[in-house]
């Protein structure tokens, strides 16, 4: 059973089980729903689409669909659907704990909600990611603190996803749109045709909203899915170019190096040589 000192030298259970970034190209099933979760499990799908066994029934998951569960429940992933094209990442963590447990009793946890894809919310998961890596030389005391400030942080997420208006709503969905499809060739006609807009409006409102225009978040979500792939797959940088949805090796390198400053594999290198 694996034990760590607590922030006052006390002997406890780690609170934190798992952690990690998964990212699937062929069909499978992770965990069972005829099972019990020992433990809370948090999960959020940031690509593609797949198929979750919830509380005896059957749900689609979409990029900003995070799944929350507390221990005993059922849970059962399904990745690939009838399509031909099977793609599905997401940040997951199983974890434990007193405080996990008073945290889980302050307000009504849903157990499946759309939420925004915020730097806040990712950045902490990878960060709690990095410090489980280091193994015995895991700061215990920083992965407890990482893992308060993302359950606030997916609290604040859920009531801004519960509180919006319907501004912030259209916005958001034409946000989640393109972070659904940013992997295929879109057009921005698809993304104004989802939310009932024209082209020149839904170009105007969600630069007015995002700051940004709807081709170049596109972008900013190719290049984050291959560096997530970078980092935490075995794939070719072919093979991320192709399922990021650059279409040619050649462009996925200019735009990788001139958002990044470096080249795909000189960036790889470096990120290998500092795990």
């Amino acid at each position: 059973m694996n034990y760590s000192a607590n922030f006052h030298g006390d002997i406890v259970k780690k609170s934190i089980l798992l952690c990690g970034y998964s990212f699937h190209l062929q069909r499978g099933v992770r965990g069972n729903k005829n099972s019990a979760l020992p433990s809370y499990l948090f999960r959020l799908q940031t690509e593609g689409t797949c198929t979750v066994w919830l509380e005896g029934e059957e749900i689609e998951v979409e990029p900003g669909d995070l799944i929350m569960l507390k221990p005993g429940s059922s849970y059962e992933l399904r990745i690939g659907g009838s399509g031909p094209k099977i793609a599905s990442g997401d940040f997951y963590l199983f974890c434990q704990g007193a405080w996990i447990d008073e945290w889980w009793g302050r307000s009504e946890k849903p157990v499946k909600i759309r939420i925004e894809l915020n730097e806040t919310v990712l950045s902490l998961w990878r960060q709690i990611i990095k410090e489980n890596r280091r193994l015995d030389e895991e700061n215990v005391e920083m992965s407890e603190y990482l893992l308060r400030a993302l359950c606030l942080s997916l609290d604040r997420a859920v009531e801004d996803t519960r509180t919006s208006g319907h501004r912030l709503y259209t916005a958001l969905r034409m946000k989640q749109f393109i972070e659904e499809h940013a992997q295929s060739p879109f057009k921005i006609e698809d993304v104004a045709r989802h939310v009932r807009l024209s082209v020149s409006r839904a170009s105007h409102f969600f630069k007015e909203s995002y700051r940004k225009t709807i081709m170049q978040y596109a972008l900013e979500v190719r290049l984050s899915g291959a560096v997530e792939r970078m980092k935490h797959t075995s794939m070719t940088l072919e093979q991320i170019a192709d399922s990021c949805g650059f279409g040619s090796y050649t462009y996925f390198h200019r735009v990788f190096k001139k958002r990044y400053g470096a080249s795909p594999t000189s960036f790889r290198k470096q990120e290998r040589r500092l795990r």
